[in-house]
């Protein structure tokens, strides 16, 4: 060992002064390098072998140079032994007849089977997944968003049969605008065609039900196959949004037409900035009508987490996504001129190369002394282009970064500054690394020890097997503050750096001044995990055609993985992810359900004293309510269940739930409660055994919670399983008060 640290000492020391004065070398030499695999067998037995030393004194042998900083890409070192490394074909010729070596050969981009976010969920193509591709190619999914690029890959209907019979919608995309037997629909009520010129409809649909496309990637980045839970079914594009927003009118004309076209569910990605009450939301009373023809709403819970009470989305009737993340994820480092490697996190597809240059601080670009203070922020009108140009810019803010002058941003070669939500990777029109605080600061205290500090800002690496999944921060939150006994969001879906088909007519970062122009980009919100559900719910309907839109909805949330959010509160609860992290897999064989239709929807609503005026403009009929037709809204045949209780006492509370079995017959259920967080909870299940005779059958059941001393900060919760030996039904129950 302490010949090793010997080592890493020596070479420390010379990468130190390697970076002082002889950067300009690395520029030149590595041009003409490219990555090889130097494979040399397995591991020696031998107790003094130590392979990373190994693979450094042969790279010092055929390079003649004392450091190998940017020449060593990675060691192999626990298995087998090897290494990879930038090399120029001599130096190739060189490491083939050395000794121990069993051969070298070029790196490979290897094509990963998905974008990983449908892998990660288990819906793997090709590999054991089942599929029942007639019904897939009858099943429609309308997007309501923003419009769509039908030229995309993702689109294309090549291997696509005519549009399913029960198609009644049409192509009204606008000028220049073509359907076909994959993108069977558009319209638009925008009055700018409904192709999309953002991207955000593009990615959404994609993501949902898009073709497979290999060889997909944001500039390199992510490379892989892309492609929608349910590639073989059609979609139906109906344009609600513009530069200007979206409109209320527009996305009640858009489910009007949806729901006439004959689509089978719905995928929207957008909501109010706050939740409104169910008589005053479009998007609630446009849904509610989709669910009294069999059409299931699937929609964003919105990104105003980690807030308490920012889910937007809170109707029964609509399935409402939180965003998490899968296991892969975009890392940017930045190496200092010390040799220490900072990472930070953004999307970064600008390739420099590894080469070293100076950094400036923005405190030390200012244009004057008075404009110090407001330069270290970046702010306009504040740093000196002249002091920027051809260095590292870095700031101490994120925020204004959109506020920085075109100008300034390109002249430097790259800008580094604090990141302001750490586990989400942003684009930026120009290379970048978003550090968190720590690193920040260590940048910062690097800068002003060191006369002359430079700085590598690397392209963007995927790093596979970090933890997940974990809710994303910005995810919106419950409780649910209109109906404050149904638990929202409902479930989480991948929403975090997903990769999908784009409008080469958008901005990759969403600035005016990014003029990039791609097919598939990185992008993070709720948005992008709604689609994701969509296309669960697209995938159980191709096998249960005849499905409630409740059934779908029931069988997505009780077989849904159990998730521990990071963090304290409320926001670390089922209030971030409801019934937990969708299984596609699963969702097909749920064993029971709970089942849902308007009569009772309208019960719940009476429950929530709405009046007949209010009940009118979202059932769109008259409906009285009396005591033979209203319930508790805690009583609504919900696949989870939530209470809000007047104060932190001693109390007791009941939830009422039937459920239908679509398993096996002459099947037995057994309830078991396991414990979740927060207060101690007593639950007592009435009957506790369910046992059928038949499928369709239907079983009713009580579930009695008694507590006392509730935390005010913190939910309590349990889990309610029904189980056969073979299906666990899972439903969380959960208790609260302020």
């Amino acid at each position: 060992m302490a010949k090793l640290g010997a080592t890493f000492s020596c070479l420390l020391s010379c990468l130190f002064l390697l970076f002082l004065g002889s950067v300009s070398a690395i520029k030149d030499d590595l041009q003409d390098k490219q990555v090889y695999i130097v494979y040399m067998g397995s591991l020696p037995s031998r107790a003094d072998y130590t392979p990373m030393s190994h693979h450094i004194n042969i790279l010092q042998e055929i390079t003649g140079e004392s450091s190998i900083e940017g020449r060593l890409v990675r060691s192999y070192k626990r298995s087998f032994n090897g290494f990879a490394a930038m090399l120029t074909e001599s130096e190739r010729e060189r490491v083939v007849e050395m000794e121990g070596v069993v051969s070298v050969f070029p790196n490979k981009m290897l094509q990963l089977q998905t974008t990983r976010s449908w892998d990660f969920m288990g819906l793997k193509e090709g590999k054991g997944t089942k599929r029942n591709p007639t019904v897939e190619s009858d099943t429609i999914i309308g997007v309501i968003d923003i419009g769509i690029w039908p030229e995309s890959e993702s689109f294309s209907d090549k291997g696509f049969g005519p549009p399913p019979k029960k198609w009644k919608g049409a192509c009204s995309g606008g000028r220049n605008f073509t359907c076909n037997n994959k993108l069977i629909g558009a319209r638009d009520y925008t009055r700018e065609g409904t192709r999309d010129t953002d991207g955000h409809g593009t990615h959404t649909a994609s993501t949902a039900a898009g073709n497979a496309v290999a060889d997909a990637s944001f500039v390199g980045i992510g490379n892989g196959t892309a492609r929608g839970g349910v590639p073989g079914s059609r979609i139906a594009a109906y344009k609600v949004c513009s530069a200007r927003g979206c409109t209320s009118e527009a996305i009640m004309s858009a489910f009007d037409d949806a729901i006439a076209d004959g689509v089978d569910l719905i995928s929207i990605s957008m909501g109010n900035k706050t939740a409104q009450m169910f008589h005053e939301d479009a998007i609630a009373i446009g849904a509610f009508h989709a669910m009294t023809k069999g059409i299931l709403t699937v929609i964003s819970a919105g990104n105003g987490g980690p807030t308490d009470s920012s889910v937007t989305a809170v109707a029964p009737w609509l399935l409402t996504v939180a965003a998490s993340t899968t296991n892969r994820g975009f890392f940017t480092k930045v190496v200092l001129g010390n040799n220490k490697t900072l990472v930070g996190k953004t999307v970064n597809a600008f390739d420099l190369k590894g080469k070293m240059y100076p950094l400036v601080y923005g405190k030390s670009a200012a244009l004057s002394a008075d404009k110090e203070e407001f330069a270290e922020l970046c702010l306009p009108g504040c740093v000196d282009i002249s002091k920027v140009k051809g260095k590292i810019l870095v700031c101490n803010s994120q925020d204004t970064l959109g506020l920085l002058e075109p100008s300034i941003k390109f002249a430097a070669i790259a800008i580094i500054y604090p990141t302001v939500i750490p586990d989400v990777a942003f684009l930026q029109p120009f290379p970048s690394s978003a550090l968190q605080e720590e690193d920040h600061q260590s940048l910062l205290s690097y800068i002003e020890s060191t006369n002359s500090p430079q700085a590598a800002v690397l392209k963007t690496e995927s790093i596979f097997n970090q933890t997940s999944p974990v809710i994303g921060s910005f995810s919106s939150r419950g409780p649910n503050n209109i109906a404050v006994d149904i638990l929202k969001p409902d479930v989480t879906a991948p929403g975090v750096e997903i990769l999908a088909a784009y409008s080469p007519l958008g901005s990759p970062a969403s600035t005016g001044d990014d003029t990039r122009h791609v097919n598939f980009s990185v992008v993070s919100g709720t948005s992008m995990s709604c689609p994701h559900v969509a296309g669960v719910a697209a995938y159980v309907k191709t096998f249960y055609p005849k499905w409630s839109p409740s059934m779908i909805q029931s069988a997505i949330m009780t077989t849904a993985w159990p998730v521990n959010a990071t963090g304290t509160g409320f926001t670390s609860t089922e209030f971030a992810y409801g019934s937990g992290h969708v299984d596609p897999v699963a969702a097909l064989n749920p064993g029971l359900v709970y089942e849902l239709n308007k009569a009772d929807h309208i019960a719940f609503l009476c429950g929530m004293n709405y009046t007949v005026t209010s009940l009118k403009l979202i059932a769109g009929e008259a409906v009285n309510c009396s005591k033979d037709n209203e319930i508790l809204p805690r009583n609504l045949n919900y696949p989870s269940m939530s209470a809000k209780l007047s104060s932190n006492s001693s109390f007791t509370v009941t939830f009422d739930r039937t459920v239908t079995n679509v398993g096996t017959p002459n099947s037995t259920y057994k309830s078991k409660i396991v414990a979740g967080h927060g207060s101690k909870l007593s639950v007592e299940v009435t009957p506790s055994v369910l046992s059928f005779e038949t499928v369709s059958e239907k079983q009713s059941f009580k579930v009695t919670v008694t507590g006392s001393e509730l935390n005010s900060k913190l939910p309590s919760s349990v889990n309610l399983i029904w189980s056969d030996g073979t299906h666990n039904v899972r439903s969380p129950i959960v208790v609260w008060t302020r």
